[in-house]
């Protein structure tokens, strides 16, 4: 076989399709393989570049690739999608794969320790259950109404109303048989998520960089814990807005001819940090709502915008403002950055 300079590899469950070329851009290899064969094949060969879609497993084929020698690239989907020269199959994919990572300018996605890729299921799961116990909650809400009783807004108020259920006599026994199970249900999910919050809080505790930014205001936690590790390597980033734009925070843009068009935020990147940044900034706003208190930028751009608006704003503010801590190692300082300060002392 000629001297293959660099490989894209289309990864399923069971099959692989390889697309290589040499140093003068011939196509040399283009091969099937499967699970086992795969292996075998990548460990028999001399070290070289392969690239990846960043997708399911990709992270853990990048460290098994990495340990036989090679190099691996891994590609966001949407940035090989361009090379893909038409029609949708592996072989197809293998080859935009090889294209894509050839581009001087194309943006790679770094490898993840198996550390890293444990906290960030520590964060899915927490997700997971939060989901199961907000579509167990409003379930129990809509068949509590069925007998006419009702409560306000907010899980703790559940605890009073399977209370309610068991002391009315007007609801039958089978419901009262059913809302009993359910407790059970909520009480056991609610138990699990604390379990995992107490796992989310002591590794937040243990990180250092995490501790930092936690002192930004509108992020606790789980928001200083989530920067941390959905981006291992922040220096990747040229600035914070780069970083801000990553998660989704910033405007589409539709410009053309010199005319500036700004639509809504791209919603781009991962959903989860955009949501606990978004959720942060609120719940800064909230207070700010409450006391009249804020720094000179917020309060005047509440005058301004409606509240939702404000809180992605701040939200993309932040996202700057954490980017800045991770890349330089400071602490956050209220002084150099008023317009992001939400509460004044």
């Amino acid at each position: 076989m000629e001297q293959i300079s660099r490989i894209g590899m289309d990864t399923s469950k069971h099959f692989f399709q390889l697309h290589g070329v040499d140093a003068a851009e011939k196509v040399v290899l283009r091969k099937k393989l499967r699970r086992k064969e795969m292996i075998a094949f990548f460990k028999a060969l001399a070290p070289t570049v392969i690239g990846i879609e960043a997708c399911g497993a990709s992270h853990h084929w990048a460290r098994l690739l990495r340990s036989f020698g090679h190099e691996v690239k891994l590609i966001a989907p949407q940035l090989v999608k361009p090379y893909v020269k038409r029609g949708k199959n592996d072989a197809a994919d293998a080859e935009a794969l090889c294209e894509a990572m050839s581009r001087p300018t194309m943006r790679f996605v770094p490898v993840k320790s198996i550390e890293e890729q444990a906290a960030l299921m520590l964060i899915g799961v927490r997700d997971r259950l939060i989901r199961n116990r907000t579509q167990l909650s409003n379930a129990i809400r809509g068949y509590a109404a069925e007998f006419g009783l009702t409560v306000a807004k907010g899980i703790a108020h559940l605890t009073p109303l399977f209370e309610r259920v068991q002391v009315d006599e007007s609801v039958p026994a089978l419901a009262r048989e059913l809302f009993s199970a359910q407790a059970e249900e909520y009480a056991e999910l609610q138990a699990k998520i604390n379990d995992v919050e107490a796992k989310l809080k002591a590794w937040h505790k243990a990180d250092e960089c995490s501790q930092r930014l936690a002192k930004i205001p509108g992020v606790g936690p789980v928001g200083a814990a989530l920067p941390k590790m959905k981006t291992p390597v922040p220096q990747l980033f040229k600035s914070g807005r780069l970083f801000a734009a990553w998660i989704g925070l910033t405007p589409k843009d539709h410009s053309t001819g010199g005319k500036v068009r700004l639509g809504v935020i791209t919603r781009a990147g991962d959903e989860t940090l955009r949501s606990v940044l978004v959720a942060g900034a609120t719940a800064v706003i909230q207070q700010v709502q409450r006391s009249g208190r804020g720094s000179p930028w917020l309060v005047e751009l509440l005058k301004r915008k409606p509240p939702k608006l404000a809180a992605v704003a701040l939200a993309n503010k932040i996202a700057r403002i954490a980017w800045k801590l991770m890349v330089t190692g400071k602490s956050y300082n209220p002084k150099l950055a008023p317009a992001a300060q939400a509460v004044t002392a």
